[in-house]
């Protein structure tokens, strides 16, 4: 019995991401076809290894059991392809990158561009994921590097994970150019208590943190709209219509609105995270760098 590395991989996300649909999605493949190397793998270990139960399929014992060991051996393929590119005086292969909204267009994106300089023989692949959702990605393998912030639940010290300080980001009250606290320099949220405002969906980093500090200046927020982009949530404010809390990485000038430091200021630390290889990758040391610089 030889077991195929890709079928293997196939399986570990079928594990991770749950439907046939996902794992799919995640490989550029049909449906079908998923289902058809899976089948194929059940062959070729002769284990029935999904159970179907009408349109859905799940693991069985077996199958939990092969697709951890799948990570193990794929975790082992990777660290020997790394440490053959390490031979070279260059480094190369493929990264992938997860950045917060805010962090695409002012952390990752000029990285990438002085990495591609730098070192044209490493790839980087970039996937947009909020805090909450990017260091649980991290721990399951399915990115390389993130660039997130240790200023939310679950970003706890793990050691299996190398933390890079990257940069400090202020979180500031964002208001319609002509609203009356602009008159202050700085604005405690307290005096906001009146105001209609714009949050994150519920259970995304900002729109917890907003919460929070609303609750803890003893008042619950009166929230007319939830956006997930921060463009809908700046014209929205622009229009007048809100106001909201965003940090200053997130304000882009090209809307017209203002700004104020919160009173006392709020600052969120940002931070690149990549997992702690058992050797050396170097393309993975190469755009940690590239983010620090």
């Amino acid at each position: 019995m030889t077991l195929n590395p890709w079928r293997l991989r196939l399986l570990a996300d079928l594990a991770t991401y749950g439907t046939v649909r996902a794992v799919a999605q995640r490989g550029n493949l049909s449906p079908s076809a998923v289902s058809q190397q899976l089948a194929t793998l059940e062959r070729e270990t002769r284990t029935t290894l999904l159970e179907r139960t009408g349109r859905r399929v799940r693991l069985t014992a077996a199958g939990v059991l092969l697709a951890g060991r799948a990570r193990e051996i794929l975790a082992l393929m990777d660290a020997a392809e790394a440490e053959l590119r390490g031979l070279a005086d260059e480094p190369a292969g493929t990264v992938t990158l997860a950045a917060f909204q805010s962090a695409v267009h002012t952390l990752a994106e000029p990285a990438i561009t002085r990495l591609a300089a730098l070192h044209p023989d490493v790839t980087v692949v970039l996937h947009e994921l909020e805090p909450h959702d990017s260091m649980p990605a991290l721990r399951r393998g399915d990115v390389d590097v993130i660039i997130t912030t240790t200023d939310f639940a679950g970003a706890e010290l793990d050691p299996a994970i190398d933390l890079v300080p990257i940069a400090a980001d202020e979180i500031v009250l964002v208001l319609p150019p002509d609203h009356p606290l602009t008159a202050h320099e700085s604005v405690p949220v307290q005096a906001c208590a009146d105001q209609r405002w714009t949050f994150e969906a519920a259970g995304a980093y900002m729109s917890e943190l907003a919460t929070r500090l609303c609750r803890e200046a003893g008042f619950e927020p009166s929230v007319i709209c939830r956006f997930n982009n921060y463009m809908l949530a700046l014209g929205h404010v622009e229009r007048g219509r809100s106001i909201t809390l965003l940090p200053s990485l997130a304000v882009d000038p090209r809307y017209n609105v203002a700004t104020r430091p919160l009173a006392p200021p709020v600052t969120r630390r940002i931070i690149a995270a990549a997992r702690r290889p058992p050797t050396p990758r170097p393309e993975i040391t190469a755009v940690l760098t590239a983010l620090r610089s």
